[in-house]
């Protein structure tokens, strides 16, 4: 594979490869991603962790159009796509500082806390389900329907809607075509406006109703950022909480010792969270930021209007700041990893996901004691996404 050019199927498959060999040659470098945007590819703990606090990179998505001509690109991004892009991790301050601190209360470690009943409640029901079988897509009938469950029921989302999330959050995050992200976003944005509409009219006990009533009290939130923020929490609060829950799965089946260690011992399971996010996280690529002057990276200088990406699976592998990095290890310490990124972006839900994993697998390992990878390692594949790194099926023998 040229380094030089694109980042295609290897480097979906095989990220931690990839990430290894392209860190090797220095801490960044110029790559091509698949719809032709150059961009330059951060892949060390230092840099990337330095990088992601930066102030000289920027993220406002209403700027970015007048860069991509430059990348030839292609395709204008419809109404809807820019309605739905508005969101907390698309914007710099002040906007951005208002904008987290209307969700952030909801997602403290004291206010999450107050949801493992509900979470445990939810893991236990779909484990119930789960029991009469021999052999399952642990992604599809686990993995999946927690988090969902638990983001909509936060939120005030109708359950049976989980599914068109699913589809419509699997395009958003996909290399699909404009028109496919086009449909998918028309589709979204809309029946969010329909949902805010409702909690409007009919406030409830959640947290999109909270968010439409401080609107309308004064604090100037658009409709254009209540459908972001919407459609920002919904994605986000499901998407890296599935992959969380399969890699870490699937990281202790491929080590005996570790999920021995663990059975043995599961009050290191909040430790062992931190080490799967670290070895193995929900995220490859940190969303796109761009220089807004030249900053240098090691001997390399970006230049002003660049694009920036940072690989948080590399980063997390970087042998300079982790011993042995490619080794599974629950009970490392002082981990320090940037699966949920840093600086002013860092994942605003960090706590609730770290609790429904913990649950997650924690219930999982204790309900089925022979747990076990059903088939070949080798037939495992990963979504076609540089940002999600997740598992398209786990399939277990549970006994």
């Amino acid at each position: 594979m040229d380094f030089g050019t694109r980042l295609g199927d290897d480097f979906v498959q095989d990220p931690h490869r990839i990430g290894r060999l392209l860190r090797e040659e220095g801490p960044v470098r110029q790559v091509t991603l698949r719809r032709g945007l150059p961009a330059w590819l951060v892949t060390s703990y230092a840099e990337a962790r330095s990088l992601l606090a930066d102030p000289r990179l920027a993220k406002d998505a209403s700027k970015r159009p007048q860069l991509f001509p430059r990348a030839a690109t292609g395709d204008e991004p419809s109404p809807f796509s820019r309605m739905i892009a508005a969101h907390l991790l698309n914007s710099d301050p002040p906007d951005h500082t208002r904008l987290r601190r209307l969700v952030a209360k909801a997602f403290t470690g004291r206010t999450v806390a107050r949801l493992r009943p509900r979470i445990e409640q939810i893991a236990d029901e779909l484990l119930d389900d789960l029991a009469g079988s021999a052999e399952v897509d642990l992604v599809e009938s686990y993995a999946f329907p927690l988090p969902i469950t638990v983001i909509c029921e936060l939120l005030g989302v109708p359950s049976e809607d989980r599914d068109r999330f699913r589809a419509w959050s699997a395009t958003l995050i996909s290399p699909a075509d404009a028109d496919e992200l086009g449909r998918a976003s028309h589709e979204l944005a809309a029946y969010l406006i329909t949902l805010l509409d409702r909690k409007r009219e009919a406030p409830a006990d959640d947290l999109l109703s909270d968010l439409v009533h401080t609107s309308d009290e004064g604090d100037q939130l658009s409709q254009a950022e209540l459908v972001s923020m919407a459609f920002l929490l919904l994605v986000a609060g499901h998407e890296t909480t599935v992959s969380l829950i399969a890699n870490g799965v699937l990281a202790l089946l491929r080590e005996p010792d570790q999920l021995a260690a663990l059975r043995a011992d599961p009050s290191l399971l909040p430790g062992a969270v931190e080490e799967f996010l670290r070895f193995d996280g929900p995220i490859n690529l940190a969303t796109l930021r761009y220089t807004t002057e030249p900053v240098r990276v090691g001997d390399v200088e970006l230049p002003e209007n660049a694009f920036v990406l940072v690989s948080l699976l590399a980063a997390n592998r970087d042998e300079a700041r982790f011993p042995d990095p490619d080794r599974l290890d629950i009970t490392r310490s002082a981990n320090g990893h940037l699966a949920f990124g840093h600086g002013i972006h860092y994942c605003v839900g960090a706590p609730l996901a770290r609790l429904e994993g913990e649950i997650a697998i924690g219930r999982l390992l204790h309900r089925f004691g022979d747990l076990r990878l059903a088939g070949a390692e080798d037939g495992l594949r990963w979504r076609d996404s540089t940002l999600v790194h997740a598992l398209e099926s786990l399939r277990v023998r549970l006994s």
